[in-house]
C-alpha cells in the first residue's frame, strides 16, 4: 500500500469511526515505530488509546496517526506539507527524532528537520505539541546531552507545549519492552497515554 493511500484510508477510518459527530477536529500523530504500534495490533498503540481516552472525555477529536516505522525527521520533514494537506489537523503530536539518534547523525541536522515540521505546522494553524526523546548512556554523554536538549531549544524557541520524554517512568523496566529492548510492549503503551495526556488536554480547551 502506498503513503499516499494509507494516509487517505486513516482519515477515512476517522470520519467513519466519527460519523456522527461532523465538527469533529484532528489530532494527527506524526511519529516514528513508538507511534505506529510497532509490533503491536493497531488498536494496542497509543494513538487508539488516546482516541479511546477522548471519547471518554468527550472531546471532539479524531486522531489520525500518519507515523512510519524506521522515519527520521528528514523523512517526515519532506511529506509534512502532504499531510497537512490531507488532514488539515488542529493539533499535531511531533514525535520524531529517536531513529536520528540511534544511527548518531548529527543534531543539528535533526534540529532543522524537526524546526521545518513546526514551521509548516504553524503555518498551517496547526498547534504542535513537540514530544522529546532521550538516547540510552552508551552513546556518550556529549551527544546525549546534546540530543535530549535539541529538543527543549526546539520548545522553547517555539513556544510550544512540551513532553521531555514519552516513556519516562517505565523506561528502565525491561519488562515492559518488546525482545529488541526498543520498543514497548501493549502493558506500556497507556502510561505513554498518561505521559503526554497532562500537557495535551489543555491544548484541546483551546
Amino acid at each position: 500500500m502506498s503513503l499516499k493511500c494509507a494516509t487517505v484510508l486513516a482519515v477515512l477510518f476517522a470520519v467513519v469511526v466519527h460519523a456522527g459527530s461532523a465538527a469533529a477536529e484532528t489530532i494527527l500523530v506524526y511519529g516514528d515505530s513508538l507511534s505506529a504500534a510497532y509490533g503491536l495490533a493497531t488498536r494496542e498503540g497509543w494513538p487508539s488509546l488516546l482516541q479511546e481516552r477522548l471519547r471518554d472525555q468527550k472531546f471532539n477529536y479524531a486522531v489520525v496517526n500518519a507515523s512510519i516505522s524506521g522515519e527520521t525527521s528528514a523523512g517526515g520533514a519532506s511529506r509534512i506539507r502532504t499531510e497537512l494537506s490531507a488532514t488539515r489537523p488542529a493539533v499535531i503530536i511531533l514525535e520524531l527524532g529517536a531513529n536520528d539518534g540511534l544511527r548518531g547523525l548529527p543534531v543539528a541536522e535533526m534540529t532543522a528537520n524537526l524546526e521545518r515540521i513546526i514551521s509548516a505546522s504553524e503555518a498551517a494553524k496547526a498547534r504542535v505539541l513537540l514530544i522529546g526523546m532521550q538516547m540510552p548512556p552508551n552513546y556518550g554523554p556529549r551527544y546525549t546531552a546534546s540530543f535530549a536538549q535539541a529538543f527543549a531549544e526546539l520548545a522553547a524557541r517555539h513556544k510550544l507545549p512540551f513532553v521531555p520524554f514519552m516513556l519516562a517512568g517505565f523506561a528502565e523496566e525491561r519488562d515492559l519492552f518488546q525482545a529488541d529492548g526498543l520498543h514497548p510492549i501493549a502493558a506500556a503503551e497507556p502510561r505513554i497515554v498518561d505521559n503526554i495526556w497532562p500537557t495535551l488536554e489543555p491544548m484541546l480547551r483551546h
